[in-house]
């Protein structure tokens, strides 16, 4: 996909970027080139590819979810290691508060550097790991929407994700690969962290016969405050039912 065929795939879901928003994506494209030589943030580096599987797959969970529902909402991006899913999704929508978090600091310094170069307002950064994060009671419960894109299985990410989403709010996940196994195995866990699976919806990348998968869960009610555990022990020890 090249950058003008990613600008028209999006006026079919009916979006038209403006040009400093296609410059936007044309300097992160450069900024991840740049600083993948130097730290390992992507074995995808081809512009089509990056602007097929990390810009336009990033933003497709926007169009199949109600994250166009509220002109401004707060959105967490758990994992976000280059800054996906959320950053293309703060260029799409400028008013969304951001707030990212990531183990490893090397990624916050680069995703710093992105927020600087494309001039973009009303992003936090937060360096350590989620499980500690989410028994912080300035996070937990807190945000509309919080997002994750490949990280780690479904029992265990919502573990990390759901403690964070306040009543009512939403966790997604992006998926590369088929989920039913993943949803089943995950369904009594996602109950009793206080969720709800209330939508599975697989799609392709356009025409390119690439498939994705979006899991939506909505949040019915709060976590139990043992949730979650100390870091390292939701992928060590997954909840058992």
């Amino acid at each position: 996909m090249t950058p003008e065929e990613f600008v028209q795939a999006l006026k079919k879901y009916g979006v038209a970027l403006s040009i400093k928003q296609q410059e936007q994506f044309a300097r992160y494209f450069h900024l991840l080139v740049e600083w993948n030589q130097k730290m390992n943030l992507t074995a995808i580096t081809e512009e089509k590819e990056v602007y097929l599987k990390h810009f336009f797959d990033s933003l497709l969970p926007v169009f199949f979810s109600n994250l166009l529902s509220k002109k401004i909402y707060s959105l967490l991006d758990v994992g976000s290691g280059a800054g996906f899913p959320s950053f293309p999704m703060k260029i799409l929508l400028p008013k969304l508060n951001v707030v990212i978090i990531d183990s490893l600091s090397k990624r916050i310094n680069f995703l710093k550097e992105v927020e600087k170069q494309l001039n973009l307002e009303k992003i936090s950064f937060y360096h350590g790991r989620a499980e500690d994060f989410g028994q912080n009671l300035n996070f937990r419960e807190s945000y509309d929407f919080v997002i994750a894109r490949a990280v780690a299985r479904l029992n265990v990410l919502s573990e990390l994700t759901l403690p964070f989403v306040r009543k009512g709010g939403y966790f997604i996940a992006l998926k590369a690969s088929k989920v039913s196994k993943e949803v089943e195995e995950a369904k009594i866990v996602i109950a009793l962290l206080g969720g709800k699976i209330v939508n599975i919806k697989e799609y392709q990348l356009l025409d390119f016969k690439v498939s994705r998968f979006l899991v939506i869960v909505q949040k019915c009610k709060e976590t139990p405050q043992k949730y979650p555990r100390k870091a390292g022990i939701p992928n060590k020890k997954p909840i058992a039912i």
